[in-house]
């Protein structure tokens, strides 16, 4: 096996193993440092895909949409021509380190704090399971693989919010499994569809098409973009998202927010509109008219919000919008927006998340009308709300701008009475973006402290900064150097268009 290869099984295996070694431990705070050190070993291998093969400078335009920089494909099921197919490319790979990094995060955080519900060697084990198949998602090269990868995550995110979430954890815990439940049966449908007029569940040869018929096709991409938007969630079917978020314990929150959304619109761009091109172009500009609506409703939703995690949790409806929008563009500028709007989101929403649960630690409440004056007594934490707030709302220079600028840019460029009133409306949603967080702001960390917030001390814990610092640094490393994520995507969304658009 190459070095690609085996780093290919290693970050799979690792998170494996390391749930199995986090459960056999039998001292809980042994039990968590054992899950720390098999996340930072997973990082270890995702980081590294990068290099080897061809590299990013080593394609063309011309080249297959899905040409992995490193793969490993073995026979798994031969009778029904099933494959143990995994591969990376600039695509996948920036999705890979997030989740690697957003989780070594959440582990980290838990050897320093377990929530309340339950002890913290279960969690840890839960969230290093959840990273095995959210990575295995990006990973996959197979159809069936991918289904199987998807639904890994449901009963440990299920058993996480369930066990570690607030008072009404149990009813938003069967809210997600009822609607995630309800994704995966038409996502087996997608699936079934395609392989069976195919013949074969290989993602390689299947993106562009494959020769399936235009009805076909446009069976497959409806079926698999409701599936999708399920799990991303995209307005309409976005409403367990807020419970969810809402009771699920901080960690929860993270992964959630971070990179559990993001196997929704990677599976959006990879297998909708790569196997079914044609259904893509069909429903373009409906997907481009619920993209807008989710970014308009989602904005004017939050503006309305009285809880802190509430509140992110309908913003990410809005973010989500911006993604789907440069989606359906079907350009090459518009992908590029929904894939650094992906990691944009996944990087400060799981920032948000994490310090509004700090929030709620301290003064043992979220509600936005018992909290006031935070500047006053925890000034530092203030500050890093007010710098996540900003960098979500879009300001230029930090990571949230690229991926809603562009999604309006492409809106624009595909030009015409729709995708340009599509344009400004966005624009629009991105103006009342702006207003939310800043009502945020003024209402949390402004005026007088509320006798919850006068009891904050002014300290930060060194496990909280640890968790935080990576956060910070990448949205303005990404805000500064947007070609940290789209200069290896560049090529591959380039030979994805072409296949789509031919």
């Amino acid at each position: 096996m190459s070095v690609g290869q085996v780093l290919l099984v290693a970050v799979l295996a690792v998170p494996a193993l390391g749930a199995v070694a986090v459960a056999a431990t039998p001292r809980d705070r042994a039990a968590r440092l054992v899950g720390a050190v098999a996340a930072a070993l997973t990082l270890l291998a995702a980081v590294p895909l990068v290099f080897g093969g061809r590299g990013w400078f080593g394609w063309s335009a011309d080249a297959p949409a899905v040409r992995p920089w490193h793969q490993l494909d073995l026979p798994w099921v031969p009778g029904l021509e099933v494959r143990f197919h995994l591969g990376v490319d600039g695509i996948s790979w920036p999705l890979v380190v997030l989740t690697a990094l957003l989780t070594l995060l959440c582990c980290g955080y838990t050897v320093w704090r377990v929530p309340g519900g339950g002890n913290g060697r279960a969690l840890v084990a839960l969230l290093l399971v959840v990273e095995v198949g959210i990575l295995g998602t990006f990973l996959a090269l197979d159809l069936v693989l991918f289904f199987l990868f998807f639904e890994v995550v449901l009963l440990p995110m299920y058993a996480i919010i369930a066990g570690w979430g607030g008072p009404e954890r149990r009813r938003a815990a069967r809210k997600f499994a009822l609607y995630t439940l309800f994704g995966s049966v038409l996502l087996l449908v997608g699936v079934y569809v395609v392989v069976a007029a195919a013949g074969t569940a290989d993602l390689v040869t299947l993106t562009g098409g494959a020769g399936l018929s235009r009805g076909t096709q446009l069976a497959a991409f409806t079926v698999l973009a409701l599936a999708f938007a399920v799990k991303s969630p995209l307005w309409p079917l976005h409403s367990w998202l807020p419970d969810a978020h809402t009771q699920a314990p901080t960690v929860g929150s993270v992964v959630l927010a971070g990179v559990l959304l993001k196997m929704g619109t990677y599976g959006l761009i990879r297998v909708a509109v790569g196997v079914a091109p044609e259904g893509a172009r069909w429903a373009a500009p409906v997907l481009g008219v619920l993209a807008v609506a989710a970014i308009l409703i989602g904005s004017l939703v939050c503006l309305a919000q009285a809880d802190v995690k509430r509140l992110i949790a309908y913003s990410s409806v809005g973010h989500m919008g911006f993604v789907l929008l440069g989606v359906a563009t079907l350009t090459a500028t518009g992908i590029q927006a929904a894939l650094i709007g992906n990691v944009a989101h996944g990087v400060i929403t799981g920032l948000l998340f994490f310090l509004a649960g700090a929030v709620k630690d301290r003064t043992g409440t979220g509600t936005l009308a018992e909290l006031s004056g935070l500047r006053e007594t925890a000034p530092r934490l203030a500050g890093l709300l007010a710098f996540a707030a900003i960098a979500s709302l879009g300001l230029p220079g930090l990571a949230g701008f690229w991926g809603e600028a562009f999604a309006v840019v492409a809106a624009l460029q595909v030009g015409g009475p729709l995708w340009t009133t599509l344009g400004v409306l966005a624009a629009v949603g991105g103006a009342l973006t702006a207003a939310y967080f800043l009502r945020l702001l003024r209402q949390v960390t402004h005026h007088r402290p509320s006798p919850a917030v006068g009891q904050v001390g002014p300290g930060l814990a060194g496990a909280e900064l640890t968790a935080w610092l990576p956060l910070v640094l990448l949205a303005l490393a990404i805000g500064l150097a947007p070609t940290l994520v789209l200069g290896v995507a560049e090529a591959p969304v380039d030979a994805l268009i072409g296949v789509v658009h031919r």
